[in-house]
């Protein structure tokens, strides 16, 4: 019996930062459906680890949930072309002055599959040195820098204090991998 197959995409919207798409579907016994569906940028995010096991997280506002978030520092693939760990480098110092020696993937993940292909990877960025941020955008304009233990990361997301996924993701496996290795 085959699989399933994506067989088109019909735009609905062509937004700033997404396309929101109907898209139809063949199921294995050819039946076929539709999903909306939106289609959306890759996004890189960073743990920014020190030496003395803080990270740097940026405190930033977030229009769609109306609040200041505490995340580690992340961007959109929007540059063509662009490697993420290239846009990782660019995002960190655009957000925190910062630039690693260097970036480890710890996870790449797809944060809402049932409804957008957008698709996250994860890095652990070590051996930072500080430069001048280059902070682009209003909420960037406004964001402070937060620097928080590793150690801290468990009670900081069972406190509500630390919300989002990828945050969320990024910090407790880069607590797990130091621990593995140290």
């Amino acid at each position: 019996m085959a699989g399933f197959r994506h067989l088109e995409d019909i735009e609905v919207a062509n937004l700033a930062r997404c396309r929101v798409v109907r898209a139809t579907f063949e199921a294995p016994d050819g039946s076929r459906f539709e999903r909306d569906v939106i289609r959306n940028q890759d996004v890189v995010a960073m743990v920014p680890l020190h030496p003395d096991g803080t990270v740097s997280l940026v405190r930033q506002y977030r229009g769609p949930v109306d609040r200041e978030l505490l995340e580690i520092p992340a961007g959109l693939c929007d540059v063509a072309g662009e490697a993420p760990t290239s846009t990782a480098q660019r995002e960190l110092h655009e957000e925190l002055g910062l630039s690693a020696d260097s970036l480890e993937l710890l996870t790449e993940y797809f944060p809402v599959a049932g409804f957008a292909d957008q698709f996250v990877r994860i890095y652990l960025a070590t051996g930072l040195t500080r430069g001048e941020a280059a902070r682009e955008g209003i909420e960037e304009q406004h964001m402070t820098e937060e620097r928080v233990s590793l150690a801290d990361t468990a009670r900081l997301v069972a406190s509500g204090e630390i919300c989002d996924s990828k945050t969320i993701i990024g910090l407790l496996l880069a607590r797990d991998r130091l621990a593995a290795s140290g």
